[in-house]
């Protein structure tokens, strides 16, 4: 079974190619690039490089979300244009899951931290068979450390953005905040794949159906709603 992975979820880009359980293509760069402009031309790069033709996948893994707004909206819609033009289904995985995979050796409890600005962050907690403790959403870091220092176990913080908290973290949770090691800190296209391996495959009509999960409404949204709760005060 042939399967392209992609991930788009934040700054990070990431594509890989596997088949038959042997990893044969991944190219992963944190390069600020608009992923609109960079996301396809990799994923037509990352198949000719393994030899394979667009006709011959046999599935497509793609982050989810949480994660940037319009970077998780870029990898969906191509994950979900290539699966219905080809026929084949698309599986949706975690992206903080994706992140917490580069820790599953980890003795302890496993943290991935995407910014979300304004002390507020995308994350979760898993344990180091990847199973969520504290589900993926969006917390204020306060909240989310206050839940990780009511814990008895080491912490590994995994993700780019952990650099921007990581002092508030270590004032919280001192020695047991440990941060992995910066070839970790990216997300991998090809743990996306062995994530959705896990899953079983949904049909290919439900393609049409298959949506982001931002685990936060967009700020055109919160500013509507806001909006509409001011009206509604003032009639």
């Amino acid at each position: 079974m042939i399967w392209l992975g992609i991930d788009t979820s934040n700054v990070p880009l990431t594509i890989a190619v596997v088949k038959d359980n042997q990893l044969l293509v991944e190219w992963t760069s944190s390069i600020k690039v608009t992923h609109s402009v960079g996301a396809m031309p990799a994923v037509e790069e990352a198949l000719r490089q393994a030899d394979i033709k667009p006709n011959e996948l046999d599935a497509i893994a793609v982050a989810e979300g949480p994660g940037s707004y319009t970077g998780v909206r870029i990898g969906v819609t191509i994950a979900k244009t290539l699966a219905w033009t080809l026929k084949i289904p698309v599986v949706g995985v975690s992206s903080l899951q994706t992140l917490a995979g580069n820790g599953s050796l980890f003795k302890g409890i496993i943290c991935p931290i995407m910014d979300a600005r304004r002390q507020n962050v995308f994350s979760a907690i898993y344990t180091n068979e990847l199973d969520a403790t504290l589900p993926d959403g969006h917390y204020a870091l306060d909240v989310l450390l206050e839940q990780l220092a009511a814990t008895e176990e080491d912490i590994l913080f995994v993700g780019k953005d952990v650099a921007i908290h990581w002092e508030a973290i270590q004032q919280v949770l001192g020695e047991r905040a440990i941060r992995a090691p910066f070839y970790h800190d990216l997300p991998k296209a090809s743990v996306v794949i062995e994530l959705a391996m896990k899953k079983p495959l949904p049909s290919i009509e439900e393609t049409h159906h298959f949506v982001p999960d931002y685990k936060r409404i967009t700020e055109a949204e919160t500013n509507w709603r806001a909006e509409q709760q001011k009206a509604g005060q003032n009639e």
